[in-house]
């Protein structure tokens, strides 16, 4: 399974901006394969081994600067991501749309960003979605709340409140998908 360059290179800069003097520090607690990776610029366009480059660094800055708990720095890693990604035109953009919309987009983006994926809107209301990851061959739990992450944050920039976001399912326990199901004001 691979992951866009973009999400990887958002992991160096979320450490980058959150603890600069501790960047080697991190990068040298990683396994030569994921080392390598980030030794050389992170290029957005290219794909990337999906463990090496995302679950295993996101668990070592989970450990770093997380005490630990490798959902939050998961979390917060992903809610990162989604800032960065949403900048410029598209900060304006999403601000104008609907939470609705803005999901129904990132689960095309979503897709885009980690290969082979399926992510799709199954049902709605008026301030609420559920959401199936469907098809996933590397089940992380990891990357389950980097996405939850990046889509709170998305929700958040088109001015949803109260964004709550519960995997009520997920392939990393054996279901068939991971089925998130996210409310807002």
């Amino acid at each position: 399974m691979e992951i866009k360059g973009s999400a990887v290179k958002s992991i160096v800069e979320f450490i980058r901006k959150n603890h600069p003097d501790r960047y080697h520090d991190w990068l040298n607690t990683l396994p030569e394969e994921s080392k390598k990776i980030f030794m050389e610029p992170v290029l957005p366009s290219n794909w990337y081994p999906l463990n090496e480059s995302a679950v295993i660094p996101t668990r070592h800055l989970a450990e770093m600067f997380f005490n630990g708990d490798t959902e939050k720095g998961a979390w917060q890693s992903g809610r990162y991501s989604a800032e960065n990604a949403l900048t410029g035109i598209y900060k304006f953009f999403i601000r104008a749309a609907s939470p609705f919309y803005i999901i129904s987009k990132a689960s095309k983006i979503l897709s885009t960003y980690y290969r082979p994926s399926d992510i799709a809107v199954i049902e709605k209301g008026d301030n609420w979605v559920l959401v199936d990851i469907a098809r996933f061959e590397e089940p992380s739990a990891i990357i389950e709340c980097r996405i939850c992450g990046w889509i709170e944050r998305a929700l958040e920039i088109s001015g949803a409140k109260n964004v709550k976001i519960n995997v009520r399912k997920t392939m990393t326990k054996g279901d068939d998908v991971t089925e998130l199901y996210m409310s807002w004001n």
